[in-house]
């Protein structure tokens, strides 16, 4: 069924598979990987629960963009695009594919054109969708793989006292950034709160243990040269 026009302000989603253009090296693994992201999300949108508030979802390549097209009430508009993420993030991990997800607020717009001969058209555009694609490509801090986050500009009121005062049972688990101030992140992975802290230092570690691996291999360079040069 196609998406029918939307012009109003909504919660929008840009999702992107991390390492996707490595991942190409490998035909096959890339076109499973890709069915499996679109299949699993048209199950989980299609089967969404609630009525009163549905998520719409467009797919191109390695993306996914989902937005919210029914309800007034902001929370359960953000409860509902966070469900749906959700379960499309966990349907990912079970193949080792992490994805990055970035959401905004504001105005969007979506078309489906009249379709000619060998070409369709999905015209896409509005703050809420460019604000979440750049934060996802080039916003800073820098998105890691498998994070989840809602940009804090133009976000309802209502939504920011939720997740600070922490009475919303559906909102416990997204938490401002302590030093990154502009997005707040959502721990899809978590069940308790009271987990963050100890994830973060174990995400943290486990990061920048990529980097001290990739040291210590410049580090060797000297000794692999002066090989070499004994070798001359």
């Amino acid at each position: 069924m196609p998406i029918r026009t939307f012009n109003d302000n909504t919660f929008v989603a840009f999702i992107d598979i991390c390492g996707f253009k490595e991942m190409m090296r490998q035909e096959q693994r890339a076109v499973n990987n890709l069915c499996k992201f679109y299949n699993d999300s048209y199950h989980i949108i299609k089967h969404q629960n609630r009525k009163s508030c549905k998520v719409n979802g467009i797919f191109v390549s390695d993306c996914g963009i989902l937005f919210v097209r029914q309800g007034r009430n902001h929370i359960i508009q953000l409860e509902a695009l966070l469900k749906i993420i959700k379960e499309i993030i966990n349907r990912m991990i079970e193949i080792d594919i992490m994805l990055t997800i970035s959401i905004a607020y504001g105005p969007f717009l979506y078309e489906d054109r009249i379709e000619l001969m060998g070409m369709r058209k999905s015209f896409l555009m509005g703050n809420a969708y460019v604000w979440a694609y750049f934060d996802n490509e080039d916003g800073l801090p820098k998105i890691q793989p498998g994070q989840c986050r809602i940009l804090s500009k133009n976000l309802p009121h209502e939504i920011k006292v939720e997740i600070e005062n922490g009475h919303n049972n559906n909102f416990k688990m997204i938490r401002k950034g302590i030093i990154d101030t502009e997005h707040y992140y959502y721990y899809w992975m978590l069940q308790n709160p009271h987990e963050i802290d100890k994830f973060e230092k174990e995400y943290n570690f486990a990061y920048n243990s990529h980097f001290s691996a990739i040291l210590n291999v410049l580090k060797r360079k000297p000794n692999l040269r002066q090989n070499f040069d004994d070798n001359l």
